[in-house]
């Protein structure tokens, strides 16, 4: 009982951060997990890996709902992601804990500083340069699709379903930023789509795990619950905060995490 209670209050956080942040905020899962219930990267990631797919789920299905969801993009980077997805699973069973461990931490203060520029440049209102190779058009709202565009999302994809099954993260923090570097899509489209594609990588992602017997779904379930009740959450709070600000505190706390994850390590 006080393992699923613990994986409950984990999940809700992680849910709240998501909801607040967008894609990139389930990278949190693992180390959380890992801290609070002694999980390995191994172990811990399957778990991620079931609360970004049905958290993630939801965001997608309401950005589809209110016509931000660009599926085209979604299924082209879903799919490359599958294909890698396994390769990254399998290894990670291959590895010891502490090369994942470290691999972790460093992308987690590469996200963290991404999501600090980011912020910095949105309150400084300084605007990004967007555009090639994939172009919106405006008349129909979808995107012209050219074989530069195609090629460089599905590489996009496929690198994001590598870590996604090597450390259970999901991939938003590759996705969010590739979509806003080959798209001149909006911010609200971007993170819509890319929640859209760590459904299905995540989903697969699930799937493949249990071909190892890797998942604990008597964690699984009450973690993922609780990811969806903060999502919830999340979305309702988003509304009264500044989003750069919730960045730059989300920036801040990923690197605490990533610093007493190395603590952690070389202790």
């Amino acid at each position: 009982m006080e393992l699923t209670l613990i994986g409950i209050a984990l999940g809700i956080f992680v849910g709240v951060v998501l909801g607040l942040t967008g894609a990139g905020g389930a990278i949190l899962s693992v180390p959380l997990l890992g801290f609070f219930l002694h999980l390995n990267v191994a172990q811990a990631a399957p778990i991620g890996l079931l609360a970004v797919a049905l958290s993630s789920g939801l965001g997608a299905y309401l950005g589809f709902r209110a016509k931000i969801l660009r599926y085209k993009a979604a299924l082209l980077i879903a799919c490359a992601g599958l294909i890698l997805s396994p390769l990254g699973i399998w290894l990670a069973h291959q590895l010891p804990n502490w090369p994942l461990v470290l691999i972790f931490a460093m992308i987690l203060l590469l996200v963290a500083r991404n999501m600090w520029m980011q912020a910095t440049r949105e309150l400084a209102g300084i605007e990004e340069k967007l555009g090639p190779p994939c172009q919106l058009d405006q008349t129909i709202g979808k995107l012209t699709w050219t074989l530069p565009c195609a090629r460089a999302l599905f590489s996009s994809g496929a690198l994001a379903g590598f870590f996604s099954g090597l450390l259970g993260v999901g991939g938003g923090f590759i996705i969010v930023p590739a979509l806003r570097k080959f798209t001149d899509l909006p911010i609200k489209s971007i993170v819509a789509t890319s929640l859209g594609v760590l459904t299905i990588i995540s989903t697969g992602g699930v799937i493949f795990s249990n071909f190892y017997g890797a998942m604990d779904w008597a964690l699984a379930w009450p973690f993922s619950l609780g990811s969806i009740i903060g999502l919830l959450i999340g979305r309702q709070l988003v509304k009264s905060i500044s989003g750069p600000r919730i960045q730059q505190t989300f920036a801040i706390f990923a690197i605490l995490v990533a610093i007493a994850m190395l603590i952690k390590l070389i202790l």
